[in-house]
Formats: C-alpha cells, sequence, structure tokens
C-alpha cells in the first residue's frame, strides 16, 4: 500500500477529520499526554461502561478485539506513527480525557500561507476510525447496551459544549500544534468560502466583499463574537436573507432542507429490505423504526444528501404544510456497513463511515418529521435528519398541530456532523433540480431552502 495514496484518501466526507492521517494520530498522541500530565479518575458514564464490558465475556473479547485488529492493521500501514490507543484501557483514559475539550480546527503551511487541515469535529471517532471497521467492531457497535452507555457519555460531553468553557476553541490557538482558532482570518475565510460556493437556483446572494458577520449573526465587537459556547457556535444562524426561500408561495416547488451535498436519489424503495448488504438499499420500516405511517411510503422515493463540518447545522421545511407527527428514533453511534470496511489490502478507503450512510438511515440516533403537505400532489412526506458519530442530540423545534412554510426551522443537529433524507409516497412524479452530479464525491453544498425538485 502506498503512502502516498493513503495521504490522500478522506477520512471524513465535509471535513469532519482532518485528509491526512498523521494530523489525527499526533492529536491523538497529544490526548495521550494531556491525560498524563493531567490524571483524573473516569467520569461515572465512561466508569459504568468500563463495567458492562468487563461484566460480559463476550462482549469483552469483542472489544480487545477490535482494538488487536485495528493495531494489526495500522502497522502495515507506511505512516509514522504510533497506533492508539492499544487496547480498551487506553481508549477509556483518552475517552476520559476528551470530556473536557472541544473540537479543534488545524493548518498546514508555513507562517503567512496557511490552509485550514481540517478539524477534528469528530474526536471520539478519531479515536474509534480503525476499530470500528473490523468484524469486531461491528458485533461491539450493534450492540444495544453499549449504544445505551455511549449515550450517556455523549451526554455528558454535551452538558461541557454548552458551557462557556468551551469557547476557548474559538479565539485561542497553539501556533506550534498547527492548531487555529475557530474565529481565526483563515478559519473564517474557510467557512465564508464554503457559504460562499454552495449552490442554489437564484444567484448567490452573498457578495464577494462580504464578511462572517454579514453571513452569519455574529457581532465581532463583544468577545467570542457573541457565542455562548462551541454549541452556540456550531449552530449559528444565517443573518436574514443570506438564504431566501425559492418561491415561497409555489406548492409544486420543493426546498432543499439542509445546507448538504447531493448523494443520491432512489425510487421505489421497498417497505422492507436488507439493508445491511454491500449495495445498501433504503429499507423504510427500519428508517422509520416500523412506525404505522410507514407503510404509506412503500414504493415511494428516498432523497438523501450529507453535510460538510464548516457548514449550517439547522433544518428547514421543504414544503408548506402542517406537522403530524415528530419522533427522536435512538440508534447506534459508531456502527459502519462490514462492506465498507476502513482497510481494503489494495488500498486505504478511510471514508467508510461516509459510504455507509444509506445503511445508517436505517440504524443510527436518527430524527422522524412527518409533514402533510399543502399541496395534494405531495401529501404526506418526512424529514429524516440522521445523526453520525458524536451528533448526540438531534433537536426537534417542531411539533404535531405545527402550521410550517416553506423555510421555516424544524430543527437542528447539535455537536457534530450528520447526513439527512426526503421521503415521498409512491406516485409523487418528482423533477429533481440537478446542480452537479450526486454522489460522494460531489464538491458542493445545495443552499439551505433553495429549489431542489418540483412536483410534475
Amino acid at each position: 500500500m502506498e503512502a502516498t495514496n493513503f495521504n490522500k484518501a478522506k477520512q471524513l466526507l465535509g471535513g469532519w477529520l482532518p485528509q491526512s492521517p498523521q494530523i489525527i494520530e499526533d492529536w491523538i498522541l497529544k490526548i495521550k499526554e494531556f491525560t498524563k500530565k493531567n490524571p483524573t479518575p473516569l467520569i461515572p458514564e465512561i466508569a459504568e461502561f468500563r463495567d458492562l464490558v468487563y461484566s460480559d465475556s463476550v462482549l469483552y473479547a469483542n472489544v480487545q478485539g477490535m482494538f488487536a485488529e485495528a493495531h494489526f492493521l495500522k502497522l502495515r500501514t507506511p505512516l509514522l506513527w504510533e497506533p492508539e490507543p492499544l487496547n480498551f484501557e487506553d481508549f477509556l483514559v483518552l475517552l476520559n480525557g476528551i470530556m473536557q475539550t472541544a473540537p479543534e480546527a488545524y493548518q498546514t503551511g508555513l507562517p503567512g500561507n496557511q490552509t485550514p487541515a481540517g478539524m477534528i469535529g469528530f474526536p471520539i471517532n478519531a479515536l474509534l476510525a480503525w476499530p470500528m471497521a473490523t468484524n469486531f467492531g461491528y458485533d461491539v457497535f450493534s450492540n444495544a447496551l453499549v449504544n445505551q452507555q455511549l449515550k450517556k457519555i455523549l451526554n455528558y460531553w454535551s452538558k461541557y459544549l454548552v458551557t462557556e468553557d468551551s469557547r476557548y476553541v474559538l479565539i485561542e490557538n497553539d501556533p506550534s500544534e498547527n492548531v487555529i482558532a475557530w474565529l481565526s482570518d483563515v478559519a473564517q475565510a474557510e467557512m465564508m468560502q464554503v457559504a460562499q460556493g454552495a449552490l442554489g437556483l437564484e444567484p448567490n446572494p452573498i457578495p464577494s466583499n462580504a464578511t462572517f458577520s454579514d453571513v452569519f449573526q455574529s457581532d465581532p465587537s463583544v468577545p467570542y463574537y457573541g457565542f455562548k459556547s462551541w454549541d452556540d457556535f456550531f449552530t449559528r444562524l444565517f443573518c436574514p436573507n443570506v438564504r431566501p426561500v425559492t418561491a415561497p408561495n409555489d406548492d409544486s416547488i420543493i426546498v432543499n432542507a439542509c445546507e448538504s451535498a447531493p448523494l443520491q436519489v432512489a425510487k421505489n424503495v421497498a417497505l422492507s429490505d436488507q439493508f445491511w448488504l454491500k449495495g445498501q438499499p433504503y429499507s423504510l420500516e427500519n428508517m422509520m423504526n416500523f412506525d404505522e405511517l410507514a407503510p404509506q411510503f412503500d414504493g415511494g422515493t428516498v432523497y438523501q444528501a450529507f453535510l460538510s463540518a464548516l457548514s449550517y447545522h439547522r433544518w428547514h421545511s421543504p414544503v408548506n404544510g402542517k406537522i403530524v407527527k415528530t419522533a427522536i428514533i435512538n440508534g447506534s453511534y459508531y456502527l459502519e456497513n462490514l462492506h465498507q470496511g476502513f482497510y481494503n489490502p489494495e488500498g486505504a478507503d478511510s471514508s467508510a463511515p461516509n459510504d455507509s450512510q444509506p445503511f445508517l438511515t436505517a440504524v443510527a440516533t436518527r430524527a422522524a418529521i412527518f409533514i402533510e403537505a399543502d399541496n395534494p400532489a405531495i401529501g404526506l412526506m418526512c424529514v429524516m435528519p440522521v445523526g453520525m458519530a458524536e451528533v448526540s442530540s438531534c433537536e426537534i423545534t417542531v411539533k404535531a398541530g405545527d402550521i410550517v412554510k416553506k423555510g421555516d426551522e424544524l430543527g437542528m443537529f447539535h455537536f457534530g456532523g450528520s447526513t439527512h433524507c426526503l421521503i415521498f409516497r409512491p406516485g409523487v412524479n418528482l423533477e429533481f433540480t440537478t446542480y452537479e452530479t450526486p454522489g460522494l464525491d460531489a464538491p458542493n453544498n445545495i443552499r439551505v431552502n433553495t429549489q431542489i425538485a418540483k412536483v410534475v
């Protein structure tokens, strides 16, 4: 396996982890040194997770097996790294250290000519990127008890990410470690580039000389631009008129629910299918958690798109209509399709969580928002935001009975990155607006609130 090929491999689609595995490994060693210098007892949630694993001999063997297999595979790469974590006990200590940190941004290049290298937006995923893709890892992360404990741990971490202490990554940095502040000029320029590069039906409403505060609601004259926490920054709002709604009074037009890049459109989707296979067909019953409304979508259409790390993380209504039902569906956090494994004998495939996106719609923690569209040619449809990895909270901000207009907020992702689906019933004849070829290599987001389809 060539080192150059491995370095070119995407770590996580949308920039949730740096493309260079070496940066990730250096960050893991940094956390290791931090935990050595600041030893603390395991938080109760992590200690409870440890006790769960120790109490089950089969689970314990699988957990240790996934770290051992990942260690073996890492040693076969030509990169200069010290494979970490080596075992479950190492992982627990590093996981404990993450609980009082916020996601960091990194840069590469010489002073005066630096560019962002990506973010450690999924710190726990950075520890698990190799173990989770092993056969042992599949068994571990498909275990309901494991996911219950992970949810407790992620909820604990989320309480830190909404505190003022978590803002240190917004303005402080350590140039010696290539860490940059999220509100530094170089990071702001990267976020602006993503926002300005998003495609839409209308002309780009962001002028070329616009500043960060012209695009996102913030105030550079006050500390931390007015953001109250890391999560407050992560869920930042667009300024008014930055993302206008296409044809707000035309019920034949469906607009984008999330600022996202198109993955695929699937038609004639089965009510029940074998979603765990290599082809990853959608399985509506599993996606909707066997909701009583699921049969109405048998044979319908699914549109899926993914969100990038530097973009906008709120969801908006794609149609005018009425909220029929909402639900949060608990699921897995680090499970991925075995057929999309991280390691490939012919090269490195380090984007398995992204390749698993259709699979994740049936197994990951997600939200389901059923909307009865005003247009009878659309009727009942479903918006399904799907959490990936560290997303410990899909927050729905509407309830059954609410009347929504296109572009109205439905909710948001907290703390991490995601994918989402729009699901339509059979007989809804949709003509999708093509901005670029859909797929994992789609380079640009489609603007939220811009047209993505029309009922024909």
